[in-house]
């Protein structure tokens, strides 16, 4: 779906740099256009200083994702979701980062958490990046305490995974 999306906008790299950020951060487009989170409405300015294109590109990247009903679609209905990853050193917790060789694999969130649950260890969250939407996609665990180096030799020793890092 990512490539499917990006491919609308191939003949404007600044535009692909507008629709990148709007996937990462779950930002919608509402009816009127605008990016908001929510209900807080992005400036387009601020958008464009993050990415450093002008400001009329995210204007037209969004006039354009009104423009396309599939886009509309995807854009009107994405959101964000509250991580703590960034948060768990503020909050003392434990990130274990697992890189594998086909996301789109199934069973790969089943076979790392119940490793992790099976050494009786609390998960606060589970953060699936979507293949679909990110080119290297992760999976990230979040737990309460630090993972023992026997369960993280399992996890790294499961058929699909090609990293493992916290």
């Amino acid at each position: 779906m990512f490539d499917e999306i990006m491919e609308k906008f191939e003949g404007s790299p600044s535009q692909q740099a507008v629709i990148r950020l709007l996937l990462e951060r779950g930002f919608s487009v509402n009816e009127e256009g605008r990016v908001v989170s929510g209900g807080i409405e992005i400036p387009f300015t601020g958008i464009a200083r993050e990415i450093d294109v002008d400001r009329r590109v995210v204007d037209s990247t969004t006039d354009a994702i009104r423009d396309d009903p599939e886009l509309q679609r995807i854009f009107a209905n994405i959101g964000a979701i509250p991580s703590l990853r960034d948060l768990a050193p503020v909050l003392d917790l434990t990130v274990l980062t697992v890189e594998v060789a086909a996301a789109d694999e199934s069973g790969i969130v089943a076979a790392v958490t119940d490793r992790i649950a099976a050494a009786d260890i609390s998960i606060r969250q589970v953060i699936s990046e979507d293949p679909e939407f990110t080119d290297e996609p992760k999976l990230y665990i979040i737990t309460d305490e630090s993972i023992p180096g026997d369960v993280l030799v399992t996890i790294r020793d499961l058929p699909f995974v090609r990293r493992v890092e916290f």
